[in-house]
């Protein structure tokens, strides 16, 4: 079979097309981190190196602190997502499809809501929520969990979509299955990477989320670098380079968990 004139041309100019496109790409996003590591490795006012904003990282107790408590309340949104919307979607595709889009609606109107008003709002109940649990900064996971439900509704939405879930449910009840063994050990397994992706979304937005920390005064790990960018200038560079990292490092573990195992032929 012969080719037709002008593939082989055509083929060349989309390689290299794809091939500057990279580039592109690649100094639009790596030339910002670049920017961060010179800046935090440098003297100011010198061209000397030093590594003392990196080492005050794990040495300033305030910021570790925020670390440590951005990293549970990465994990507690993730949990608090993955009970509250798993078995309610899982449900009412079930038993109840009539509400997929009242369900639709209440997940998707956080993204209606600014996060002034959802503070503004949530005042008077987080003055019983502190009276029962405490003023702690994990309790922003009540908050956290109604923000991420937009994102994490979609992601789960898809991979619901993507099965017969009212086959294998009545399957798995014709067996003697309860609905507790349905939803967890029949269709969460095969629904993995929507939970993952939106797991994906959750610890992003979580390790990101500035506005409502800081109107609520807790100091979560990007209030506490802003409030460094006042004092330290490479210290707080540091930390949102270090930030990035551990955001990029947490979603490879989890993309670690969406690996399939290969098939035999």
């Amino acid at each position: 079979m012969t080719r037709p004139p002008g593939t082989r041309g055509g083929a060349r100019v989309w390689s290299a097309t794809r091939v500057l496109l990279l580039l592109v790409f690649a100094v639009f996003f790596f030339l910002p981190l670049l920017a961060l590591l010179d800046f935090s490795t440098t003297v100011p006012g010198t061209e000397e190196r030093t590594g003392d904003a990196w080492a005050g990282l794990v040495q300033d107790p305030t910021l570790t602190d925020a670390i440590t408590t951005s990293l549970l309340l990465a994990g507690l949104t993730v949990v608090g997502m993955v009970v509250l919307l798993v078995p309610t979607m899982v449900w009412v595709r079930l038993r109840v499809p009539r509400a997929s889009r009242m369900v639709e609606f209440l997940c998707l109107l956080p993204l209606t809501i600014p996060a002034l008003v959802v503070v503004v709002g949530l005042r008077n109940v987080y003055s019983w929520v502190d009276y029962f649990l405490g003023d702690s900064a994990l309790t922003l996971t009540f908050v956290y969990v109604v923000l991420v439900l937009p994102y994490a509704y979609r992601a789960l939405d898809t991979a619901l979509s993507a099965i017969d879930t009212t086959t294998i449910a009545e399957a798995a009840r014709s067996l003697g299955a309860g609905w507790f063994t349905v939803i967890v050990r029949v269709v969460l397994p095969n629904i993995r990477g929507g939970v993952l992706n939106a797991a994906f979304i959750s610890v992003a937005l979580v390790l990101g989320e500035f506005t409502v920390a800081s109107l609520m005064n807790y100091n979560t790990l990007p209030v506490v670098i802003v409030l460094l960018s006042k004092s330290d200038a490479p210290l707080s560079m540091a930390a949102s380079l270090g930030s990035l990292l551990l955001a990029a490092a947490l979603l490879l573990v989890l993309s670690a968990f969406d690996r399939r195992r290969p098939t035999r032929r």
